[in-house]
Protein backbone atom coordinates (compact mmCIF):
# COMPACT_ATOMS: atom_id res chain seq x y z
CA UNK A 1 0.00 0.00 0.00
CA UNK A 2 1.37 3.56 -1.03
CA UNK A 3 1.29 6.14 1.51
CA UNK A 4 -0.49 8.46 -1.51
CA UNK A 5 -3.81 5.75 -1.48
CA UNK A 6 -3.68 6.75 2.59
CA UNK A 7 -2.62 10.67 2.13
CA UNK A 8 -5.91 11.26 -0.50
CA UNK A 9 -8.94 9.05 -1.43
CA UNK A 10 -12.15 10.30 -3.11
CA UNK A 11 -15.71 9.02 -3.18
CA UNK A 12 -17.81 10.06 -5.75
CA UNK A 13 -18.84 13.53 -4.05
CA UNK A 14 -15.86 13.82 -1.41
CA UNK A 15 -12.19 14.17 -1.14
CA UNK A 16 -10.21 13.14 2.05
CA UNK A 17 -6.34 14.46 2.40
CA UNK A 18 -4.71 14.26 5.46
CA UNK A 19 -5.48 16.99 8.17
CA UNK A 20 -2.43 19.74 8.79
CA UNK A 21 -1.77 22.38 10.50
CA UNK A 22 -3.38 24.77 7.83
CA UNK A 23 -6.53 23.04 8.60
CA UNK A 24 -6.67 24.78 12.37
CA UNK A 25 -9.21 27.58 11.65
CA UNK A 26 -11.35 25.03 10.30
CA UNK A 27 -11.21 22.11 12.53
CA UNK A 28 -11.57 24.90 15.62
CA UNK A 29 -15.07 25.84 14.13
CA UNK A 30 -16.04 22.73 13.06
CA UNK A 31 -15.16 21.57 17.22
CA UNK A 32 -16.91 24.86 18.02
CA UNK A 33 -20.44 23.46 16.78
CA UNK A 34 -22.84 22.88 19.67
CA UNK A 35 -24.30 20.32 17.22
CA UNK A 36 -21.31 18.49 16.38
CA UNK A 37 -20.53 17.97 19.89
CA UNK A 38 -23.32 16.70 21.19
CA UNK A 39 -22.27 13.68 21.13
CA UNK A 40 -18.43 14.09 21.10
CA UNK A 41 -16.17 13.31 23.94
CA UNK A 42 -13.36 15.73 22.79
CA UNK A 43 -15.86 19.05 24.27
CA UNK A 44 -15.79 22.31 22.61
CA UNK A 45 -12.14 23.59 22.62
CA UNK A 46 -11.59 26.23 25.43
CA UNK A 47 -9.46 28.26 22.69
CA UNK A 48 -7.93 27.99 19.23
CA UNK A 49 -4.47 26.34 21.55
CA UNK A 50 -6.80 23.52 22.45
CA UNK A 51 -7.44 22.41 19.01
CA UNK A 52 -3.66 23.36 17.88
CA UNK A 53 -2.63 20.94 20.34
CA UNK A 54 -4.95 18.01 19.07
CA UNK A 55 -3.98 18.48 15.59
CA UNK A 56 -0.27 18.32 16.49
CA UNK A 57 -1.11 15.26 18.19
CA UNK A 58 -2.35 13.58 15.29
CA UNK A 59 0.55 15.02 13.24
CA UNK A 60 3.21 13.11 15.81
CA UNK A 61 1.24 9.59 15.20
CA UNK A 62 2.34 9.80 11.60
CA UNK A 63 5.81 9.18 12.28
CA UNK A 64 5.03 6.29 14.30
CA UNK A 65 5.67 3.14 12.96
CA UNK A 66 3.20 0.69 12.96
CA UNK A 67 0.93 3.53 12.86
CA UNK A 68 -2.06 3.57 14.71
CA UNK A 69 -4.18 6.12 13.53
CA UNK A 70 -5.28 8.65 10.42
CA UNK A 71 -7.33 11.71 10.41
CA UNK A 72 -8.68 13.41 6.93
CA UNK A 73 -10.35 16.56 6.45
CA UNK A 74 -13.29 15.79 4.03
CA UNK A 75 -13.80 18.30 1.45
CA UNK A 76 -16.76 18.53 -1.28
CA UNK A 77 -15.22 17.38 -4.81
CA UNK A 78 -17.00 20.19 -6.68
CA UNK A 79 -16.30 23.28 -4.38
CA UNK A 80 -13.51 22.46 -2.18
CA UNK A 81 -15.59 23.41 0.83
CA UNK A 82 -14.66 21.77 4.37
CA UNK A 83 -17.73 20.30 5.26
CA UNK A 84 -16.12 17.71 8.24
CA UNK A 85 -13.43 15.04 9.22
CA UNK A 86 -12.87 11.20 9.55
CA UNK A 87 -10.45 8.69 10.63
CA UNK A 88 -9.33 5.54 11.38
CA UNK A 89 -7.62 4.01 14.09
CA UNK A 90 -6.01 0.47 13.79
CA UNK A 91 -5.38 -2.40 16.37
CA UNK A 92 -2.09 -2.75 14.99
CA UNK A 93 -1.84 -6.74 15.98
CA UNK A 94 -3.15 -10.23 15.12
CA UNK A 95 -6.89 -9.04 15.53
CA UNK A 96 -7.10 -7.53 12.10
CA UNK A 97 -9.05 -4.69 14.15
CA UNK A 98 -9.94 -0.86 12.78
CA UNK A 99 -12.14 1.58 14.21
CA UNK A 100 -13.82 4.57 12.24
CA UNK A 101 -15.31 8.04 12.96
CA UNK A 102 -16.41 10.96 11.31
CA UNK A 103 -17.53 14.27 11.92
CA UNK A 104 -19.37 16.80 9.56
CA UNK A 105 -20.96 20.36 9.62
CA UNK A 106 -24.38 20.26 10.65
CA UNK A 107 -24.84 22.15 6.86
CA UNK A 108 -24.14 19.27 5.43
CA UNK A 109 -25.89 17.00 7.54
CA UNK A 110 -28.99 14.82 5.77
CA UNK A 111 -27.22 14.92 2.33
CA UNK A 112 -25.78 11.16 2.34
CA UNK A 113 -22.69 12.30 3.13
CA UNK A 114 -21.73 10.35 5.90
CA UNK A 115 -22.47 7.03 4.50
CA UNK A 116 -20.63 7.93 1.36
CA UNK A 117 -18.08 8.71 3.96
CA UNK A 118 -18.70 5.47 6.37
CA UNK A 119 -18.23 3.09 3.26
CA UNK A 120 -15.11 4.27 1.85
CA UNK A 121 -13.59 3.77 5.35
CA UNK A 122 -14.97 0.49 5.68
CA UNK A 123 -13.43 -0.30 2.48
CA UNK A 124 -10.04 1.16 3.06
CA UNK A 125 -9.70 -0.61 6.22
CA UNK A 126 -10.16 -4.14 4.40
CA UNK A 127 -9.06 -3.61 0.94
CA UNK A 128 -6.29 -1.20 2.00
CA UNK A 129 -5.14 -2.74 5.72
CA UNK A 130 -6.47 -5.74 5.14
CA UNK A 131 -8.31 -5.88 8.35
CA UNK A 132 -10.26 -8.70 9.20
CA UNK A 133 -13.69 -6.06 11.25
CA UNK A 134 -14.16 -2.68 11.54
CA UNK A 135 -16.02 -1.19 14.60
CA UNK A 136 -17.38 2.00 15.06
CA UNK A 137 -18.80 3.57 18.61
CA UNK A 138 -22.18 5.69 19.05
CA UNK A 139 -23.65 7.31 21.62
CA UNK A 140 -26.65 5.37 22.26
CA UNK A 141 -28.92 8.67 21.79
CA UNK A 142 -27.24 9.97 18.31
CA UNK A 143 -29.79 8.30 15.84
CA UNK A 144 -28.42 9.89 12.84
CA UNK A 145 -25.56 8.30 13.43
CA UNK A 146 -26.64 4.71 14.48
CA UNK A 147 -29.12 5.20 10.97
CA UNK A 148 -25.36 5.70 8.63
CA UNK A 149 -23.67 2.75 10.31
CA UNK A 150 -26.72 0.42 9.99
CA UNK A 151 -27.23 1.20 6.41
CA UNK A 152 -23.46 1.06 5.73
CA UNK A 153 -23.99 -3.32 6.71
CA UNK A 154 -22.87 -2.59 10.29
CA UNK A 155 -24.34 -4.92 12.99
CA UNK A 156 -25.29 -3.49 16.51
CA UNK A 157 -22.83 -5.94 18.64
CA UNK A 158 -23.29 -4.62 21.87
CA UNK A 159 -24.46 -1.83 24.58
CA UNK A 160 -21.69 -0.13 27.12
CA UNK A 161 -23.26 1.58 29.82
CA UNK A 162 -22.51 4.97 30.90
CA UNK A 163 -18.69 5.00 28.93
CA UNK A 164 -18.98 8.36 27.15
CA UNK A 165 -17.97 11.45 29.07
CA UNK A 166 -20.09 13.96 27.54
CA UNK A 167 -20.70 17.42 28.89
CA UNK A 168 -20.11 16.31 31.91
CA UNK A 169 -22.62 13.12 32.09
CA UNK A 170 -21.98 9.77 31.86
CA UNK A 171 -23.71 8.56 28.17
CA UNK A 172 -23.93 4.91 26.94
CA UNK A 173 -22.76 3.94 23.40
CA UNK A 174 -23.81 1.09 20.81
CA UNK A 175 -21.21 -1.04 19.25
CA UNK A 176 -21.13 -1.52 15.84
CA UNK A 177 -19.02 -3.47 13.44
CA UNK A 178 -18.96 -5.26 9.91
CA UNK A 179 -16.22 -8.01 9.46
CA UNK A 180 -14.55 -8.96 5.79
CA UNK A 181 -17.09 -11.32 4.95
CA UNK A 182 -20.60 -9.38 6.55
CA UNK A 183 -22.84 -9.19 3.28
CA UNK A 184 -22.33 -5.79 1.85
CA UNK A 185 -23.81 -3.87 -1.52
CA UNK A 186 -20.32 -1.55 -1.80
Amino acid sequence: MSNSEINYMETERLNLSEIDMGDLDKLHHLHSIYEVDEFNTLGIPESIKETEQFIMQQLEVRSKTPRSSYMWKVLLRETGDFIGVAGLSLSNNKFKLGEIYYKLDPAFWGKGYATELAKRLVLLGFNTFGLHKVEAGVAAENEKSVRVLEKIGMTREGLRRKILPIRGEWKDNYHYAIVEDDPRNY
